[in-house]
């Protein structure tokens, strides 16, 4: 039997579907159908390579848990029968596991359920359109059970694509996202996952480092190139040879060192403090921020030309407030993590994580963990309940009632946000609206399903200036649009 040609039938092209939950295939099958393609559905491995032994397809969209085994981990028979055939992975396993696996498969695409219909139907229409057709499987380790990572929320799940992208490559990563979100541990994720495992990981903390001394720390130094260089020193960039450096808090980074660090990224060499020739280096750049570098940009703080040369693969961390799903799954590592340590056995009870999804959470992800492990040393039964969580909350900050929101309302919120940041004189108004804007606007969108008109109304603004607004503030509005 001939297999005919794949885009012979249908403008769009043809489709293989493997999805065992018929309500879901329905769906896309529609969504599919009604942009051109020609769909062909099946439910199980067995179907699937039926299929593919008796037609040609353009491009497949396939499950992971399927009732007769692991559609990722078979994709080696897939392969066999359509080499160049595209492959679009969906899961609803949503950890960074997954997102590593299907990203070593290499699978074209990727989506956590639930998932935006627009977004697949744009992955299914650029996978059939030009592309390179030669390039191999990669080989790769399988990552271990235990990922650096915790949560399955739609915004990790966001935020572990992401890290999948940059895995088999060495392109600048920027991480922004408030202070306690994970940035360090996205880097070191990004790095052990990668193929500079095997080479150095060496972290910086911009902010930690007196100003005058960032340079010598950065690039090195020779002997006797200023008071007190008794002898050579080397610095991280020579540290991370053959690895990643890690560049933290790069915002509070001084202009002079900002030159310097540009100019290393541009030639790809340095040169240290007091010597005269320069060193090749071979360094894979993470940078991370909780500032937002646009008004620091506008104001003369933050070199334009260094964020560009940063900002290549931005990958923005969610505040914990946002991702209140995960909390619950975060607790159990960190009660884990606390016995392990030494600390006493305890259990939350249903009502005492009710109690912390309610919380601001201002200090987000490093911020639960130093509570529960305050509420595991504070506590004096076994099962913590929501009553112990107030008392011991209320005896640690006064400033926290029953349900974790702060008493004094915004005007709190602002004080902790001004000590936070610490603005530059002559930049406070622009980057406190900065800082109140853009999740104005995420709200909006929010309660909107990611409807522009509708959230303009809900704002009380015309729709042109939130529109403006949002591609100023880089808001994605397609984030919000409510998943099948």
């Amino acid at each position: 039997m001939n297999k005919p040609r794949g885009g012979s039938v249908g403008a769009a092209g043809r489709i293989l579907l493997v999805e065992d939950d018929g309500a879901i295939a329905t769906v896309m099958t529609a969504a599919l159908s009604d942009e051109g393609f020609v769909v062909e559905r099946c439910a199980a491995i067995a179907e699937r390579d039926a299929k593919l032994a008796a037609e040609t397809f353009d491009a497949m969209v396939t499950d992971v848990v399927l009732s007769d085994g692991d559609g990722l981990a078979s994709l080696d028979q897939v392969r066999e029968a359509a080499p160049a055939m595209p492959v679009i992975v969906l899961s609803a396993q949503n950890t960074l596991d997954t997102a590593i696996r299907a990203s070593d498969s290499a699978a074209f695409e990727y989506f956590p359920k639930p998932f935006d219909l627009d977004e697949l139907v744009r992955a299914v229409r650029q996978a059939i359109g030009p592309r390179d057709t030669g390039s191999a499987v990669q080989d790769s380790e399988e990552p271990g059970d235990s990922m650096p990572l915790i949560g399955r929320s739609p915004e990790m799940q966001r935020v572990y694509r992401m890290i999948s992208r940059v895995l088999r490559n060495d392109l600048t990563v920027l991480l922004t996202g408030e202070s306690g979100t994970g940035k360090e541990l996205v880097a070191e994720a990004i790095h052990e996952l990668g193929d500079r495992r095997t080479g150095p990981f060496i972290a910086v903390n911009s902010a930690a480092i007196p100003s005058e001394l960032i340079e010598s720390e950065l690039f090195g130094h020779e002997q006797g190139a200023f008071t007190g260089a008794v002898a050579q020193a080397i610095g991280k960039f020579e540290q991370a040879n053959g690895g990643t450096l890690f560049l933290d808090e790069i915002g509070d980074m001084p202009p002079e060192a900002q030159t310097r660090l540009l100019r290393a990224l541009q030639a790809g060499s340095i040169r240290r403090v007091g010597g005269r020739s320069d060193i090749a280096v071979d360094v894979r750049i993470i940078a991370a921020t909780n500032r937002d570098l646009g008004p620091m940009i506008a104001s003369g703080q933050f070199r334009e030309d260094l964020f560009y040369r940063l900002n290549v693969v931005p990958i923005e961390l969610p505040p914990l407030r946002e991702r209140r799903g995960d909390i619950a799954t975060l607790v159990r590592h960190f009660l884990a993590e606390a016995a392990n340590e030494g600390l006493p056995q305890r259990t939350l009870t249903d009502d005492a994580i009710e109690a912390l999804e309610q919380m601001r959470w201002r200090g987000n992800v490093r911020e639960l963990r130093n509570v529960i492990f305050r509420l595991v040393l504070m506590a004096r039964e076994d099962a913590i309940d929501a009553t112990c969580v107030s008392d011991v909350l209320s005896e640690g900050d006064a400033g926290w009632d029953r349900t974790g929101m702060a008493r004094e309302g915004f005007g709190a919120a602002l004080d902790h946000w001004l000590a936070a940041e610490n603005p530059a004189p002559g930049t406070l108004y622009p980057q406190a609206i900065a800082a109140f804007e853009k999740p104005l606007l995420e709200h909006a969108l929010s309660k909107t399903g990611g409807n522009q008109l509708r959230a303009a109304k809900l704002l009380g603004i015309n729709r042109n200036t939130l529109r403006k607004r949002i591609g100023e503030l880089g808001i994605e509005p397609h984030r919000f649009a409510k998943p099948v």
